[in-house]
């Protein structure tokens, strides 16, 4: 196929072209007249498993010949060929190995990082240790590194890595990793290829020899007698001077860096570079716009020489264009619309972008149209309902349950997916398990519980409507307990141990309480997929040793990131989403690159623990700079396909962004060049302005079919049927305030849920706070000594954070505040205690009016009976209120001495109030209250008839928000109002209710 040569063969195709479909005409076109069984022995070694599928469909044009041998390049380091070589270990057992190893490290320097991140070091291990035999460097060679002021920091990562030294050391009893097998493998093929080369064509396509491994693959394909590499993507339009710089300069971060540096080591110059087949780009005046663009730093200047002199500035931005939209979603949405008129169009359009989040926006935006992309990058495991349910799981091992928690996983789509057993009754299945969740969860909330024990799930099951649905609900808790519960040890156990408890925990809630049937669990690709990764982690659960539940959590995530699932079945034809290795092959009419923001295109270097540039230069590892220019590569090949849409984002969730460094170069160069070029620019703008304005229409609420009017301020009037015929003070005062509150909650019945996880809000406080005043003044005895009453307060602190299941985090903070306060507040209760006869905590109280047919209720704090006969009525507060307020809006305590005079209290009965106070029970316990007597209780009796008479009679309607005590004030109910549509300065809509 190939005439005889003295240097090796080194191709490459320029940036742009349908690089399949180029190889096979260069391939063709180099074939000739030779017989047709030398294309069949003729073997073709590609970097990805979607390039061999597009080699072989272009080959697939309907003519009838003979295919190439097609092969991956990493399938080398499984080649059975060369037995004598030990097959690699998987890379799960590597990395649990290396995790055995890392945790006896930890165990003689615990200094060095916490226990919890052992699987994080160990992955971070594995990785530098594939890097190694990739680029062929050994822990020897970081040992000699000439490290100038050795570092503490520096010789204990050197003695942590040099866990890995028994990978080199033990290689007769240790299984190779693939990477080093692939090396052995590549080394062993060079060898043997020297003495006996093969007599048919070899070729390397599609890799740019980022890895050591591929790099030395191909150069020894290209020595071969009929060999050959050809690269994709390269800059035929670079000037020599320009290549001889970055080949002396070590410029890393340059796209053609790759292709110059394999020709350094082949021996070869840029003119033995040669295009592998006479294909044209699509746009020529457009690869050397961005050959000019590119050039790197120390050339930048020759902008001003060769940018006004660029041909057909015009035609190279013809089909480009440029989208800036203003955050991430309307960007998605953007591209959603683009790809949806490549659809209607039957036009293939491809979406670009190594962002994962930008990804899976499109595809949701494109949902709204049906439309479902080919996406090369598949799902990630743990965002399957099988990952998610694992992963949800895997979380709750070796700790207490909270409500949260047990609701995620009883609301996942795949827990009771089982058919009941018939012999069950009625109350069985899926849909009726979601209703007892449902109902569980709304019990959960009233109640406040964070944390949920069998007690709890005991507490609700005790509350059917019938004895029918009592006995099917002990059923569906005991299933509850009996999966869920009991895993609260945190003690160190074998993988195999954990990985058991994982799956029958899973099997279990999958077949549900009414079955044992746990198959849904395993159906379909992503529960096949599942399934092959437990199997895979139960086979080599012999090399993870013991661990706790809680280290065990963190390894289970970590592998579970890694995997992928992907779904075969056909897509969208002409709808995809790429990767960016997926660039060089440009299989599509249209392509977009998305997320051209700097950090995404490129992406930041990784944190690297354990080498800085210069030590990974000397050692002779990866630059990051490496990996920039590979990404600049992609970047440059997509970016001269045939129309091109530039897209980015100028803000993100938290800032503006900064466009890639690509985008901004060839911006600049546009915007200097000529005026020509600035007029391309603006024209690329303006394209891109159409896709964001139709993104914007999209959800336009201006552009609904019909104008919803604007909520007026609420004020409705309940029939005199529906009005409240019992009202507590609190509710009472709360009319003067925000008489809608009083209206959603004691008419309409609704009730504000508690959420699920442990605000620690101020109402959580206060409650809190009451609780331990009522256990403190239980029974006080008057004689008590100040130290003996001061820990007699705290126990009751202690009480009450038991009572109200508070958390650990939220019992310190609120315990050292009470501790503060404790001393003085002490003094001041037994100040009190010392001026009256009896006390009585926590007493409920009532009256009736019976001109309203009405009952007032009350719970008082505090009544103190005094020497002298007379009341005293206290209450509690987190923060008390000001003294103008208690005479006008805080009418709490009034409204008790009301009640007092005119009803009764339990073991108070009737009296008189002379008095009330309102305690503070904040840092300064600040109190504040007034005096008391028969003339004002009855002036308050009378306002309180006026109140509720004009409410319950009819007269007045519930107003939302009357009297906030501050602007921007925050009701339960405030959603329902339809506040944000109307403000207090509005007039109230009364409104007659039926």
């Amino acid at each position: 196929m190939f005439p005889p040569s003295e240097i090796p063969r080194l191709f490459g195709l320029p940036c742009g072209v349908n690089y399949t479909h180029a190889v096979r005409d260069g391939l063709l076109a180099h074939f000739g007249d030779d017989g047709p069984e030398l294309l069949a022995r003729t073997e073709i070694y590609v970097n990805t498993s979607r390039m061999k599928r597009n080699l072989r469909d272009a080959f697939d044009d309907g003519t009838t010949r003979l295919l190439p041998r097609i092969r991956l390049i990493t399938d080398l380091a499984k080649d059975p060929r060369y037995h004598d070589i030990p097959l690699p270990m998987s890379p799960l057992k590597l990395r649990l190995e290396l995790a055995q190893l890392v945790t006896s490290f930890l165990e003689r320097e615990p200094d060095f990082a916490d226990r919890v991140s052992v699987h994080g070091l160990a992955d971070s291990l594995a990785r530098l240790l594939g890097e190694m035999h990739d680029e062929g460097v050994s822990y020897e060679d970081l040992k000699n590194l000439n490290v100038p002021d050795i570092s503490n920091h520096w010789q204990k990562a050197l003695d942590f890595i040099g866990l890995v030294k028994r990978f080199y050391d033990d290689a007769e009893t240790t299984p190779p990793i693939s990477e080093a097998r692939l090396r052995a493998v590549v080394e062993r093929k060079a060898q043997n290829w020297q003495t006996s080369p093969p007599s048919h064509p070899v070729l390397v396509v599609g890799s740019t020899g980022s890895r050591g491994t591929t790099a030395r693959f191909m150069e020894v394909v290209a020595k071969l007698p009929q060999g050959a590499v050809v690269y994709p993507g390269v800059d035929f339009e670079m000037p020599a001077e320009v290549w001889d710089r970055i080949a002396t300069d070590e410029t890393r971060d340059h796209p053609q860096e790759r292709v110059i540096r394999m020709a350094n080591r082949l021996g070869l110059s840029q003119d033995d570079v040669q295009p592998f087949a006479s294909t044209t780009p699509p746009s020529p005046p457009r690869n050397a716009l961005l050959s000019l663009a590119l050039r790197p730093a120390p050339v930048t200047d020759q902008w001003m020489r060769d940018g006004p002199n660029l041909p057909e500035i015009a035609a190279a931005c013809a089909d480009l264009t440029l989208i800036e939209a203003a955050d991430p979603r309307a960007e998605a949405i953007s591209i959603a619309l683009v790809l949806r008129d490549a659809a209607e169009t039957n036009r293939r359009a491809a979406l670009i972008t190594p962002d994962r989040d930008l990804a899976r926006q499109v595809t949701a935006c494109l949902d709204r149209w049906n439309i479902d992309p080919e996406d090369s990058a598949g799902v990630p495991l743990n965002q399957t309902p099988p990952g998610r349910l694992f992963r949800h799981v895997a979380s709750l091992f070796g700790r207490s349950i909270t409500a949260a928690d047990l609701l995620v996983v009883l609301k996942h789509p795949l827990v009771a997916r089982s058919e009941p057993d018939a012999t069950f009754g009625e109350k069985t299945g899926r849909g009726q398990h979601l209703l007892w969740t449902r109902s569980l969860e709304v019990f959960l909330r009233r109640r406040s519980s964070e944390i949920v024990d069998e007690a709890v799930l005991s507490a609700w099951a005790s509350k059917p409507r019938d004895e029918g649905e009592c006995a099917a609900r002990a059923i569906w808790v005991d299933w509850v307990k009996g999966v869920l519960f009991g895993r609260e040890s945190n003690a160190e156990r074998p993988l195999s141990f954990h990985l058991n408890a994982l799956i029958e925990v899973v099997s279990g809630l999958v077949s549900g309480p009414w079955s044992e049937d746990s198959s849904a669990l395993w159906s379909g690709l992503d529960g096949r997929a599942m399934q092959h990764l437990i199997d895979r982690m139960v086979h080599d659960a012999d090399a993870g040793g013991d661990m706790s539940a809680r280290v065990f959590e963190d390894f289970f995530r970590t592998v579970l990131a890694r995997e992928l699932s992907r779904d075969p079945t056909p897509r969208h034809p002409n709808v995809l989403i790429w990767g960016t290795l997926e660039a060089r092959s440009l299989d599509a009419d249209l392509v977009i690159l998305g997320g051209l923001n700097d950090g995404v295109w490129p992406q930041h270097p990784a944190a690297d623990p354990w080498f800085n540039r210069e030590l990974r230069k000397a050692a002779g590892l990866l630059s990051p700079d490496q990996m920039v220019g590979l990404s600049a590569h992609d970047f440059e090949q997509a970016f001269c396909a045939r129309e091109v849409i530039l897209s980015r984002s100028v803000r993100d969730a938290e800032a503006d962004t900064v466009p890639s460094r690509w985008l901004v170069r060839v911006l600049n160069l546009l915007d200097g060049a000529s005026d020509e070029s600035r007029a391309a620019r603006a024209a690329m703008s303006e394209r891109g302005r159409r896709w964001t304005r139709m993104a914007a229409e999209l959800d336009h609420p201006d552009r609904l079919p019909e104008q919803l009017d604007r909520a007026h301020r609420p004020s409705p009037i309940p029939p005199s049927y529906a009005q409240p015929k019992e009202m507590p003070v609190t509710a009472v005062e709360r009319l003067l305030r925000d008489p809608y509150a009083v209206y959603a909650q004691r008419i309409l019945g609704l009730r504000k849920l508690s959420p699920l996880n442990f605000a620690g809000d101020p109402r959580d406080r206060g409650n809190v706070l009451h609780t331990m005043m009522e256990v403190f003044l239980t029974d006080l005895p008057f004689d008590l000594d100040p130290k003996t009453a001061q820990k007699r307060l705290l126990n009751a602190a202690g009480t009450a954070f038991d009572k109200g299941g508070i958390p650990p985090f939220h019992r310190q903070i609120w315990l050292s505040h009470i501790s503060r306060i404790s001393e003085k507040l002490v003094a001041d209760e037994l100040a009190r205690a010392a001026e009256a006869d009896a006390i009585f905590p926590e007493t409920k109280g009532g009256m009736r009016i019976k001109s309203l047919d009405f009952e007032l209720t009350a719970k008082a704090d505090r009544i103190d009976q005094l020497h002298d006969g007379t009341f005293h009525i206290y209450d509690y507060k987190s923060s008390p209120p000001s003294p103008k307020q208690i005479g006008v809006f805080n009418l709490q305590l009034l409204y008790e001495a009301v009640i007092l005079a005119e009803g009764t209290f339990e073991k108070v009965g009737q009296g008189v109030a002379s008095g009330f106070t309102y305690l503070g029970l904040n840092k300064d316990l600040k109190s504040v209250g007034d005096a008391l007597d028969g003339p004002r209780i009855q002036e308050t009796l009378e306002g309180l008839k006026a109140l509720l008479g004009r409410h319950i009679g009819g007269h007045v309607g519930y107003t939302g928000q009357r009297a906030a005590e501050k602007e921007g004030f925050a009701g339960d109910f405030d959603h329902l109002a339809r506040l944000g549509e109307w403000d207090t300065s509005e007039d109230p809509v009364q409104e007659e209710l039926s």
